[in-house]
């Protein structure tokens, strides 16, 4: 069986335009991804920045109205930063009129042990434990793995903890990540009972056809908890390049057969811009640094830069996102094919999420369609 290629769409906002753009321009390309093949169209959750996603469960709907067939759903839903009722009964209500499609992607940000972000762990007294790590970039396989970033780096989290005020009520404080899971799937089962014994029902969304994800980075909480319940579990290779393959491994290594799954079941993803020849993909795919480094730098994702007019980076600038450059799968269709084949190969995926960002909506069609095109005639085959 070949292995299915999917969408993480993060709804950019290009410079010179706005986020109403930007929601339409991912209503538009959802429409496409289902036309050209892809299994499943799944929106990120980001706040306070340049990107359009923010409300990720209303984007959701919007998707789903506008399209009939290809599955839909979150990568991730930050939790921390909703009740689980309200996601449970969020996805309900687009179960209700399309049925059968939706995917609950969940992720740990915006709890009390990702505050500091994903590729951050904290202590039991609340203080982020960062690991130094040095070392070069390896090639595994024509995978290209590098140094684990180093979340020190990020010199002003005064956004960070701006935002996280701003998405909870005063006071509010999260649950374990273990034990909101627990929640929400209890809730989609009907085996909910609160604190005082009385027994809750989400309607709707108790009952509802749907497949829940858990997805992660590191070889942490989240790979070792979707290993344990016999959940899926999607690797963020293009957030995290550095430590995804040890979240795969992890995953792998906590699995226990459930209901759900028999065996671990993983889609890893990767940043991909593919055009017709590699110098235009360089092109289009030149200010994708500057995009990393206002992430990095503390700023928030900015609009994402014209190649036209952008001034290139510095030596500086470089160091910080270096990593994420170096794991950005760029080309042709056959050398995005090969790159990818080469992730599948190396991680043993299931299936691979492919997110591309260009500041030409236009681009982002044609790359989404080239590779998808290409990938329909490679012969890379699941496991």
């Amino acid at each position: 069986m070949s292995v299915p290629l999917s969408v993480l769409d993060l709804s950019p906002i290009s410079a010179g335009s706005n986020a109403a753009q930007a929601v339409r321009n991912s209503v538009d390309l959802a429409r496409h991804a289902e036309e050209w093949g892809y299994r499943r169209y799944w929106l990120a959750e980001h706040h306070f920045v340049s990107v359009a996603s923010s409300a990720s469960l209303t984007l959701l709907a919007l998707v789903a109205a506008a399209t009939s067939r290809i599955r839909v759903g979150t990568g991730a839903v930050q939790v921390g930063q909703h009740t689980s009722a309200s996601i449970v009964e969020s996805f309900g209500i687009v179960d209700a009129v399309q049925p059968g499609r939706v995917d609950i992607g969940l992720g740990r940000s915006g709890h009390r042990r990702a505050q500091f972000g994903a590729e951050a762990s904290t202590a039991k007294g609340g203080h982020p434990v960062l690991d130094t790590v040095t070392g070069r970039t390896e090639i595994r396989d024509g995978v290209v793995v590098p140094p684990p970033f180093d979340p020190r780096r990020i010199t002003d989290r005064s956004r960070f903890v701006a935002a996280g005020e701003a998405l909870q009520q005063p006071g509010a404080e999260s649950l374990e990540f273990a034990d909101q899971v627990a929640e929400i799937r209890a809730l989609l089962d009907g085996t909910y009972v609160a604190s005082n014994g009385v027994e809750l029902h989400a309607v709707p969304g108790e009952g509802i056809d749907a497949e829940v994800w858990l997805f992660g980075s590191s070889a942490g909480e989240s790979a070792k908890l979707a290993g344990e319940l016999g959940l899926p579990f999607a690797a963020a290779y293009h957030v995290s390049p550095g430590t995804a393959l040890d979240a795969v491994e992890a995953y792998r290594a906590a699995f226990r057969p459930s209901a759900r799954l028999a065996q671990p079941h993983v889609i890893v993803s990767a940043d991909v811009v593919v055009a017709p020849d590699d110098d235009t993909a360089r092109h289009r795919a030149s200010t994708y640094g500057h995009w990393v480094h206002s992430v990095r730098s503390g700023t928030g994702a900015a609009e994402y830069l014209d190649p036209a007019t952008a001034a290139p980076l510095t030596a500086d600038q470089v160091r910080l996102v270096e990593d994420r450059l170096a794991a950005q799968i760029v080309g042709s269709p056959a050398t995005a094919v090969e790159r990818l084949a080469a992730l599948q190969r190396v991680t043993g995926a299931d299936e691979l999420l492919v997110t591309t960002i260009t500041h030409d909506h236009a681009d982002r069609l044609e790359s989404h369609r080239l590779l998808a095109e290409a990938w329909a005639h490679s012969t890379v085959r699941a496991a």
